[in-house]
């Protein structure tokens, strides 16, 4: 994805009115189905917003899980944010752009958007099920400040996902009881999850 490519946000302002929190909330449905609808979300270049707080990027994050074990991979050198390369990650997605969208901002949008950003980045080949599990809110740090993640849990028959992209590196599949002990090792948001899922 192109810095010019314009991607989906909502006003900051709108989220601080629904309650910011910090970390996971298991009440994504109540968030987006206020936050994304005609004239609050829309889309802007992403040069424009990468570094503006007063707009929070909507950015899927789907963690595959088989049988207790969960899908995990290195950022590489490719991945669209450099701030966060070479970090462990649990979560396969990115920006939703207004061509995937079709220019809505809906959560109907948002979600055909998520599916074609899978197809992009990952071959599943197990059949399985998606549902969402929560957002990620994290105003720690500069990449968390201006994100606001929707995490996706993509339950699989068999652990059976191949990258189609560099940007995710040394990809396996590991057992959900390891990732605890192995937590340093991810991005913030990966944590996040490990926190929310062993819990």
């Amino acid at each position: 994805m192109s810095l010019s490519e314009r991607v989906l946000v909502i006003p900051a302002a709108e989220f601080d009115r629904l309650g910011r929190f910090q970390g996971f909330s298991a009440d994504a449905d109540r968030y987006l189905n206020a936050l994304l609808i005609p004239g609050l979300a829309s889309f802007r270049p992403r040069h424009e917003v990468e570094d503006d707080p007063s707009l929070k990027q909507i950015i899927p994050y789907v963690i595959f899980r088989s049988d207790g074990l969960i899908f995990t991979y290195v950022r590489g050198k490719s991945g669209g944010e450099s701030r966060l390369r070479r970090l462990r990650s649990l979560g396969v997605g990115g920006h939703v752009a207004e061509a995937d969208a079709d220019g809505r901002g809906t959560v109907e949008a948002y979600e055909m958007a998520l599916r074609r950003e899978l197809d992009e980045e990952v071959d599943v080949k197990s059949s399985g099920a998606i549902h969402r599990l929560g957002l990620i809110n994290d105003d720690s740090n500069p990449v968390g400040l201006v994100h606001l993640g929707v995490v996706h849990l993509y339950d699989l028959d068999r652990p059976d996902v191949t990258p189609r992209e560099d940007a995710l590196a040394e990809p396996e599949f590991l057992k959900m009881a390891d990732l605890p002990a192995l937590r340093d090792q991810f991005e913030t948001w990966s944590r996040i999850c490990i926190d929310a899922l062993a819990g």
